[in-house]
């Protein structure tokens, strides 16, 4: 067997906004924690509140940090997230850098999310649009909590109105100012690679024309979603995967951030309907290399 992706340190992969772990027989890393295990590395695919603010996740993941040292005996840790899920690593590495040798944020909206920001003007939480919203989601998080099969620990909180405003320009601002580990100094530059100890990295995709919407891509209404969420974005307009922006993704080293994956393409998802062309199976195992050559 290849040890091409045999890390160090135990991958970690946390999961963005309605995460889970897998449901029924999907997982929400679809092919991603396989391939890499296929690598050599030891991976554990885990579960935060699917809906509470980032500060709330960030403790849930450090005390699941805490039982993973624990079985495998290992210092330390490499937390891959996904949307919110970076932000929720974040958290935890700058609370405890001693446990946490990278954060890597993949398509995480580390300056806010311009869709969190339309919905926060447009349907205010106690408007009637607002609560219809609410309540639609309580529903798809209620559905998603009794088709989950891959979680078995005790009942996480779930608070609607903390996720939304943990994910808004304004919200993630203030999330800055209390962690800013591995954050540009400047729009659109790249981070600090290390910081405490504990190495940045980043990648995200865009929408992109001829490409995103090719392929099995054609097959996938997340896609025709993504493509639907990214009229809500002004600054980045043209330059967004959907749900997050493209120099809004930036932390620590930027690997990319022009890919051709919306923003659930990136983590293969649904069911390896990604566009033409797309490979994000091919990011994560390197990535787990890079990791491995830096001694990670």
């Amino acid at each position: 067997m290849s040890q091409d992706s045999a890390t160090r340190y135990p991958l970690v992969l946390v999961p963005g906004m309605l995460g889970f772990i897998r449901l029924v027989l999907y997982p929400y890393w679809y092919g991603i924690a396989k391939a890499l295990r296929r690598g050599g590395a030891v991976v554990f695919a885990v579960q935060v509140s699917p809906l509470n603010s980032s500060e709330v996740r960030g403790e849930q993941l450090l005390a699941r940090i805490e039982e993973i040292l624990r079985e495998t005996g290992t210092e330390k840790v490499n937390l891959l997230g996904h949307s919110q899920g970076s932000l929720t690593a974040r958290y935890a590495a700058a609370k405890r850098p001693d446990l946490v040798a990278s954060v890597t944020s993949v398509a995480g909206p580390n300056h806010g999310s311009e869709l969190a920001d339309y919905l926060h003007k447009h349907y205010p939480h106690d408007s009637v649009g607002g609560r219809l919203v609410i309540f639609l989601v309580r529903c798809v998080a209620t559905l998603m909590s009794l088709l989950e099969t891959g979680y078995r620990g005790p009942k996480l909180p779930v608070d609607i109105l903390a996720s939304h405003h943990s994910l808004t320009t304004a919200g993630v601002a203030r999330f800055n100012q209390r962690f800013p580990q591995g954050l540009p100094d400047t729009w659109g530059g790249h981070g600090p690679e290390e910081v405490n100890g504990v190495r940045y990295y980043s990648w995200s995709g865009t929408l992109q024309p001829g490409k995103t919407n090719r392929g099995l891509n054609l097959f996938d209404g997340t896609n025709r979603s993504c493509r639907l969420f990214a009229r809500t974005f002004v600054r980045e307009a043209g330059h967004c995967d959907g749900m997050v922006g493209r120099y809004s993704s930036h932390l620590g080293t930027v690997i990319g951030d022009e890919y051709p994956l919306d923003h659930f393409d990136i983590v293969n998802q649904s069911l390896g309907l990604v566009g033409k062309g797309a490979e994000p199976i091919r990011l994560f195992v390197e990535h787990a290399a890079r990791l491995k050559a830096a001694g990670l």
